[in-house]
């Protein structure tokens, strides 16, 4: 898989851990910036990301920022960007096998490197269920969050 990896000057300090953990894990990453701690404001870096998950140039995207917040925010506001903060593996494998997530958003100065490569490993070994069967609940209601969009 394909994965876009994007953060402001806040989420810098982890860029590069999560860089490893996505090719330790078999994963292809595409790094988005930035590159520096230089302040850069976080909604263009969620808008590369968008833009590279909307055009279909990688399956699954994680943001960085400091809190995780400003960069969830913004990426929701692109259609087929659905991100959601997680700081616990729970959160982020449920959130692609039920809400059928696409984009982890993390706040570096909220976790540090060890829970993020649990947390990374568990979004990207995590699948969406709403087709299996039995499992139709799910793909019910991400419907209908879609239909939100429109």
């Amino acid at each position: 898989m394909k994965i876009a990896i994007a953060c402001d000057h806040g989420g810098y300090p982890l860029k590069q851990t999560l860089i490893d953990v996505v090719r330790a894990a078999g994963h292809e990453p595409i790094d988005l910036g930035t590159d520096s701690m230089e302040s850069v404001d976080y909604p263009d870096f969620a808008e590369k990301l968008g833009r590279v998950i909307q055009a279909g140039g990688a399956q699954r995207g994680i943001l960085l920022c400091g809190s995780g917040v400003g960069a969830n925010i913004a990426a929701n506001k692109m259609q087929g960007v659905y991100a959601g903060i997680c700081h616990d593996t729970y959160s982020a494998h449920q959130g692609v096998e039920h809400d059928d997530m696409n984009v982890l958003c993390l706040g570096a100065r909220i976790i540090g490197p060890e829970p993020v490569k649990e947390i990374v490993a568990a979004f990207l070994g995590a699948r969406f269920l709403g087709n299996d069967p039995g499992e139709e609940r799910h793909a019910r209601r991400v419907k209908k969050v879609r239909k939100l969009e429109s």
